[in-house]
């Protein structure tokens, strides 16, 4: 997809890999950005920077996605490309809340959910358009000292999969965007520093990088976009003898543990 003349909807657009996109996607020429965020004040910001338009919505509520969907198309026509890339972290193991694990779930499944019911219909009739699920590699792989986020995560990739799956031959597509470590109040911000230590260990890149990564893949069009290559060398590891990387994986939880102790 070039991204020149696209209508863009951003959930989670008001900071971080959200912000970035809006930003990038803007320079690359799209006719209309529009910045969706449950901080309505970010999204403002980010709208008034890029010439676009913003929006207060609260992706777990389906009523919200269903109007943001609908009043995008009202006032351009058409949505080409949603990034439904709001996200949750939840740190802790299977003692955190059932509230957390119902958040974390609603934000980070259930709102995937709501965007394709949402958009699925018109595109469908149309024969085209782009759905990006913001994941990470956690959906890939796992992230240690957060089984919320990576259990969630695990999740959305399953989701786009199937989307894919079932629809990607009637000209509607989707990729899945999975990075690692990237500089985000999420990733700097969680009250557990252990469930960020590993990435932080592999190497943290900006928001902007993460945007260019997301734009090279939409015009190729790649299921998985990965901002740091090497993740794809870790799935075929864990791919090729899981046993061995869940070893792998303990070893390096005992690691971080000890470094944090």
């Amino acid at each position: 997809m070039q991204l020149v003349d696209k209508v863009v909807v951003i959930t989670g657009g008001g900071n971080g890999i959200g912000a970035a996109m809006a930003r990038r996607f803007t320079d690359e020429g799209a006719a209309a950005v529009v910045v969706a965020d449950l901080d309505s004040d970010a999204a403002a910001a980010v709208a008034g920077e890029i010439g676009g338009r913003a929006v207060a919505v609260d992706v777990a509520d389906e009523a919200q996605v269903e109007d943001l969907v609908a009043s995008t198309i009202r006032d351009h026509g058409r949505i080409d490309l949603f990034c439904a890339n709001a996200g949750v972290g939840a740190f802790g193991g299977v003692d955190v809340a059932d509230e957390e694990w119902q958040r974390s779930w609603d934000v980070n499944v259930m709102a995937h959910v709501y965007a394709a019911r949402a958009l699925l219909p018109d595109w469908l009739e149309r024969g085209e358009g782009y759905l990006l699920h913001t994941a990470s590699a956690a959906g890939l792989l796992t992230n240690i000292g957060a089984a919320p986020y990576s259990v969630t995560k695990h999740a959305v990739v399953g989701l786009a999969e199937w989307l894919s799956i079932t629809h990607g031959d009637a000209g509607v597509r989707f990729s899945c965007l999975c990075p690692m470590g990237v500089r985000t109040n999420m990733l700097t911000g969680g009250k557990d520093i252990s469930a960020g230590a590993v990435v932080i260990s592999q190497g943290v890149i900006e928001p902007d990088q993460c945007a260019d990564a997301v734009v090279a893949g939409l015009d190729a069009e790649r299921f998985l976009i990965l901002p740091q290559p090497e993740v794809a060398d870790f799935v075929l590891r864990k791919a090729t003898d899981h046993d061995r990387w869940l070893a792998g994986m303990r070893r390096l939880q005992a690691t971080i543990e000890r470094g944090l102790s």
